[in-house]
């Protein structure tokens, strides 16, 4: 079958049984180019009470950025290996629950394409539109599939299958996040949240700096650049999903994540890459390429647990809310109030 020439896909389908009696695995929607047709795959661990907490993580939403699918994936298979052996891990997924869309872009990974079969960019294709000029390109364009970043007329059937299970998810949850694997921009690993669209702030960045504040005293040395999208889109998947919770009167708290990883340091250590299809977006020495794998294994670690205990940095007072609001309008708006 085509898809045995896609490892991701092929991992996916090699794993599902053996993990099929403390997990469920489904297919969520299906991506289509002529005659070959490639699942998108979803699998959900813990708690299935619509009301617990959930963390999300997706990957390939990007063909050309493979290595996003391809950390999703390493994160899947040590979850499902611990899960067998340590108890910590099982008590966890009694109260939260954790899913992973590893391929969202199957076909766009197969052919080594960022955009679907259709050449539309998934991240640019949400019905959401940039407060700002964005930049040229870039930032989501009409001109011609043929160009990088086409936003596309309709909601394509990658876009739908993810934000179906995401909302999906999400519905109930008092408290949820998700994470979203990228690469292809710069020298640091950046974690961004909302907006893509806008300059202005989410109406929950006091939460994403309570988090944030979490996480540094915590991993004081951690190597994550952390701040809003640093440059704006229109369409951006996560700005409408964020906005569609927010919309809901009984929505719980929503925190879409992107991770985007420094791509850059792996072509400056080894700049002939460049002149590969996917050099720009993904290690090619094996070394690099394995601590890639490894690297954000504490960060899944860290969300687990602080979905767990999510009333440490969720349950907060009015004071340390406005708080949380003044210091994150410092450091990542330049606004003193």
């Amino acid at each position: 079958m085509l898809r045995n020439k896609l490892p991701e896909l092929e991992l996916i389908e090699n794993i599902k049984e053996k993990i099929s009696s403390f997990s469920k695995v489904e297919i969520i929607g299906e991506s289509q180019e002529e005659n070959l047709r490639l699942p998108i795959y979803k699998i959900t661990f813990g708690n299935p009470d619509p009301a617990a907490p959930v963390l999300g993580l997706v990957g390939g939403v990007h063909g050309l950025e493979r290595i996003g699918s391809q950390v999703c994936l390493a994160l899947l298979h040590s979850l499902s290996q611990l899960y067998l052996w340590d108890d910590s891990v099982k008590k966890n997924l009694e109260k939260i629950r954790v899913f992973f869309i590893p391929t969202i872009n199957p076909i766009g990974i197969l052919k080594k394409r960022r955009s679907n079969p259709n050449g539309v960019d998934i991240m640019r294709n949400a019905p959401t539109e940039a407060d700002n000029n964005v930049p040229f390109l870039l930032g989501g364009q009409r001109i011609s599939n043929k160009l990088p970043w086409f936003r596309g007329y309709r909601l394509e059937a990658e876009t739908k299958a993810l934000i179906d299970a995401v909302q999906k998810e999400i519905d109930q949850s008092k408290v949820s996040i998700v994470v979203d694997f990228h690469s292809g921009f710069g020298f640091q690993d950046q974690i961004w949240f909302p907006y893509a669209k806008s300059k202005e702030p989410i109406q929950d960045i006091s939460y994403v700096h309570s988090l944030t504040n979490l996480m540094n005293i915590t991993y004081p040395n951690h190597f994550y650049q952390i701040g809003p999208q640093a440059y704006l889109t229109h369409g951006d998947v996560w700005d409408y999903l964020y906005d569609w919770n927010k919309k809901r009167k009984s929505s719980g708290l929503f925190l879409p994540l992107c991770l985007e990883m420094g791509s850059w340091m792996w072509v400056k250590k080894n700049p002939m890459q460049i002149f590969s299809v996917e050099g720009a977006y993904n290690p090619v020495k094996t070394h690099r390429y394995k601590r890639a794998l490894r690297r954000h294994n504490t960060f899944f670690e860290f969300l687990m647990r602080s979905l767990y205990s999510s009333q440490s940095w969720v349950d907060l007072t009015e004071e340390q809310l406005q708080r949380h609001q003044r210091q994150a309008m410092e450091l990542w708006y330049g606004r003193k109030k």
